[in-house]
């Protein structure tokens, strides 16, 4: 069957909140999705810090005017959001999701969370007890409906006011097949993106692990390099 954005639903009304809004890919995603007249509430452990972030990206060029973009703090955000993407560091992944588990309870979680090292030869993935970040994120929230997306997202390439189009492909791993037109839905309201179902969540290592293949081709060319899925 091959790719046809036309039967995505309509995810025009949802609430996007993004924890970890605040780091460069979650202001990237809101900026992107705020862009395209998404509403966006902006998530960090500090209230303050997630209001002026979103003050900032309200104020960038091609955000619409009286656009619904605003932050708080992380169980706020997560609370009035429908769906809710984590782009927080690995190192406080487990402890965020494990705090937010009551307000994330019946909701969509996108989980774009890279378990990366960094030595002197470079980037490689690191081991993770339950397979993957998006793995961790399913078993500490039981009660929310968990994917994994936006891994390979350049975050130079979102937060680029003068780039109009991010021609790349959003690979969805999840057990739960309704979510991937959600979420193929919102990748595609970022021109150029197409939403692609990459296998259940026990595939989700390798795909955030290229994430350390991606960054060593972008050092190596000066690019910003992502994903596309052929013959689709």
């Amino acid at each position: 069957m091959a790719y046809d954005a036309s039967g995505l639903p309509d995810v025009t009304g949802l609430v996007v909140g993004i924890i970890g809004g605040t780091g460069d890919q979650g202001r990237g995603l809101a900026y992107r999705l705020a862009r395209a007249g998404q509403r966006v509430l902006i998530g960090s452990r500090s209230a303050e810090r997630a209001v002026s972030s979103a003050e900032e990206i309200g104020a960038l060029p091609g955000i619409p005017a009286g656009a619904a973009l605003s932050g708080g703090a992380n169980a706020d955000v997560a609370s009035r959001s429908d769906v809710v993407v984590v782009a927080v560091p690995w190192d406080g992944h487990r402890a965020t999701l494990a705090e937010l588990r009551g307000p994330l309870a019946g909701k969509i979680v996108i989980d774009c969370v890279n378990p990366l090292g960094f030595d002197k030869q470079g980037p490689y993935p690191l081991p993770v007890e339950e397979g993957s970040a998006v793995q961790q994120a399913a078993a500490l929230l039981p009660d929310s409906r968990v994917c994994a997306a936006f891994n390979h997202v350049s975050a130079p390439l979102l937060a680029d006011p003068e780039i109009d189009r991010i021609d790349l492909d959003v690979l969805i791993c999840t057990e739960d097949r309704e979510l991937v037109g959600v979420v193929a839905a919102l990748a595609a309201r970022i021109p150029g993106m197409r939403g692609i179902y990459a296998g259940r969540l026990r595939n989700a290592h390798q795909v955030e692990a290229f994430t350390a293949n991606l960054i060593a081709i972008n050092k190596r060319y000066r690019a910003h390099a992502g994903i596309r899925v052929t013959d689709l």
